[in-house]
């Protein structure tokens, strides 16, 4: 079976406990890794409500949307990524950094990888730390081997095992079939050095990184272009399940 059919990790993969999506838990598992402090995650009440959006602080760096794997969505996906190349991208003119998921139930925290290694967040992860060395090692490498360095990456592992098992819901078990999952939406400047930018999807099940739309300098991932062409568009195809949430990475109220 193609990875475009089942992009899923193999049954007998590597396998993590399922991330809640909690933003103390995600701020504490990304500053253990080596966010700075300047930068935490936040609850986003609603992206369809102003009100609410005003709770979280501008200009918010990426949005982590958890939605449900409905077949509404496998087929549009299925549709999608039909017409696209299998994504080869490697090393410093990369417009986004992408990470292929190859852990079961690791989507939480290749959302949070994929929010944190791009755009303006990456100036925030402090030197020599597992996020700042996982991202220096990452980017020369081919997505099949950037894979495996997430495999390989032990403080990963321990760092994730940690925040899943201080969730509010009892956790899930590792090798559990979810039908919840996580994508990250981040707002890069675009690598022909034009001051463009653009929003990107990021998710390990596709077949690469997905561009959405050009942003204009003061639009981010909250910004009523973007919530159309990411979120919105998955609630779209969500069939009447309510099970979305989002989070966001902007900077710390603390």
């Amino acid at each position: 079976m193609s990875a475009t059919t089942n992009p899923d990790p193999a049954p007998g993969s590597l396998a993590f406990v399922p991330l809640e999506a909690n933003p103390e838990l995600m701020t504490s598992l990304l500053r253990k890794l080596g966010l700075s402090p300047a930068l935490q995650v936040h609850d986003v009440y609603s992206i369809t409500e102003p009100e609410l959006l005003a709770f979280v602080p501008r200009p918010a760096l990426a949005l982590l949307l958890v939605f449900p794997v409905s077949a509404t969505y496998e087929s549009a996906r299925l549709a999608e990524d039909a017409g696209a190349p299998e994504y080869a991208g490697k090393g410093e003119d990369e417009p986004v950094l992408w990470f292929r998921q190859t852990i079961r139930n690791a989507c939480g925290l290749m959302g949070l990888l994929h929010a944190v290694a791009n755009g303006p967040a990456r100036g925030f992860i402090e030197q020599d730390t597992p996020l700042s060395r996982l991202i220096r090692a990452a980017v020369p490498l081919p997505p099949a081997e950037r894979s495996a360095l997430l495999e390989k990456t032990p403080e990963l592992a321990a760092a994730h095992a940690e925040a899943a098992s201080r969730g509010d819901t009892a956790a899930p078990d590792a090798r559990d079939d979810v039908d919840l999952h996580y994508v990250c939406f981040v707002k890069a400047n675009d690598a022909d050095g034009s001051g463009n930018s653009t929003l990107w999807e990021l998710d390990g099940r596709r077949k690469g990184p997905i561009a959405r739309g050009r942003l204009a300098a003061d639009e981010d991932v909250l910004s009523e272009k973007a919530l159309l062409w990411g979120p919105l568009k998955f609630l779209e195809r969500g069939g009447g399940d309510m099970r979305f949430s989002c989070v966001a990475l902007a900077g710390a109220l603390d």
